[in-house]
């Protein structure tokens, strides 16, 4: 049986088209992929992405089982940071990848139960889709350590993405509430009046990120719809994700697959222990045989996964992801290609041989062209 969010009698009664997206039924669409992509471009649209994980640690051993958890180091992170990064294997395969959230500064946290004082929370966000391999495997490396891990299933997540996300979700909060979002840094988050709010996204745009109470998710999205907000579903997540040169996981990477060979070798801090490391060091040191690209094919046609290309050399490569890129009018993709990188690539399509340009992503940010040629 398919899981539902909190907000699935809203999404059916706003008419959406609704899919299975790893044992949930989510709306992949309400109106046209084309329409709500450039609404978040142009304007503000919501996305429920309430069938992510989101887990809670406390507890004083959580910022060594985290830095021996991830690829990055959250030892880095100021109060209320938000940290990217890969959690991998000891082989350094990609278990998958994650937001961590910082406790904020106890000068600005609100009050635990019944005035107790402000909690030191650690917030984890990772994929629906590796829920039980990640929760797994986490508890296995937290035996012995003094924290809590939670899951909070008791709550929704909103993300509401675009250049006019933050004047739109202003206009429905409190007055008490609206400083507090209005002075929040990118890639930070705060709680406020019992919900999290977070200034990050998955789609190249300014936006946030909400966690709330689930009864109070139908509540904000149709305030928000009255505002104007175009509600999305999971193709234009798909399309803007893609031309923000933002991996999906099971298709850019996998266990398989690396931090190194996966354009993710920024989020990986050498100069501590974690667990992978030792692996990584060793393929570095090898040299890495392989690199997560970015292509454009400007003739006609529509990209798509698991297509095979060929580089200049002759060697064959595959697109993991692959769409067409409505900002910029023509098709895009990512595909991991051997080293040495040799261009033009090729591809074969129904008899016909097309040439891609071969380009460091992202394609597009803040709504503008932005990839670079190799």
């Amino acid at each position: 049986m398919l899981q539902h969010t909190p907000l699935y009698g809203f999404h059916c009664a706003q008419g959406a088209r609704l899919t299975d997206f790893a044992g949930w039924e989510m709306p992949v669409m309400y109106s046209s992929v084309l329409e709500e992509h450039r609404a978040v471009r142009e304007a503000a649209g919501l996305f429920d992405v309430s069938h992510m994980t989101v887990l809670e640690l406390r507890g004083a051993g959580v910022k060594e089982a985290l830095r021996h958890l991830l690829a990055n180091d959250v030892a880095l992170l100021r109060p209320g940071q938000a940290l990217y990064s890969a959690m991998l294997n000891e082989q350094g395969g990609i278990l998958d990848d994650l937001i961590v959230y910082a406790p904020e500064d106890p000068a600005v946290q609100e009050v635990g139960p019944e005035g107790a004082g402000p909690e030191e929370v650690w917030r984890v966000i990772v994929n629906c889709a590796t829920h039980d391999k990640d929760l797994s495997w986490m508890r296995q490396q937290f035996q012995g350590r003094d924290l809590q891990l939670l899951e909070r299933l008791d709550v929704a997540m909103l993300a509401l993405q675009g250049p006019q996300a933050r004047e739109r979700l202003l206009a429905v909060l409190p007055v008490h509430a609206q400083a507090q979002v209005n002075q929040l840094p990118v890639f930070f988050g705060r709680q406020i009046n019992g919900w999290f709010v977070a200034r990050t996204g998955y789609t190249g745009e300014d936006g946030f990120e909400i966690i709330l109470p689930a009864a109070a998710a139908e509540n904000l999205a149709s305030a928000l719809v009255q505002q104007g907000v175009r509600l999305c579903g999971l193709a234009a997540r798909d399309t803007l994700r893609l031309e923000a040169g933002m991996n999906l996981y099971g298709q850019d990477m996998t266990e398989a697959d690396s931090p190194l060979t996966s354009n993710m070798a920024w989020t990986v801090r050498w100069d501590h222990e974690f667990i992978g490391r030792s692996a990584l060091l060793t393929q570095k040191a090898q040299g890495v045989q392989q690199a997560l690209v970015g292509l454009l094919l400007r003739d006609r046609g529509v990209l798509r996964a698991h297509m095979v290309v060929q580089t200049a050399s002759g060697a064959e490569g595959c697109i993991t992801s692959g769409t067409f890129a409505p900002t910029l009018g023509h098709g895009i993709a990512l595909a991991r290609l051997p080293l040495p990188l040799s261009a033009p690539v090729t591809l074969q399509l129904r008899g016909r041989t097309l040439t891609l340009d071969l380009v460091r992503p992202p394609f597009v940010r803040h709504g503008k062209c932005c990839y670079q040629a190799y």
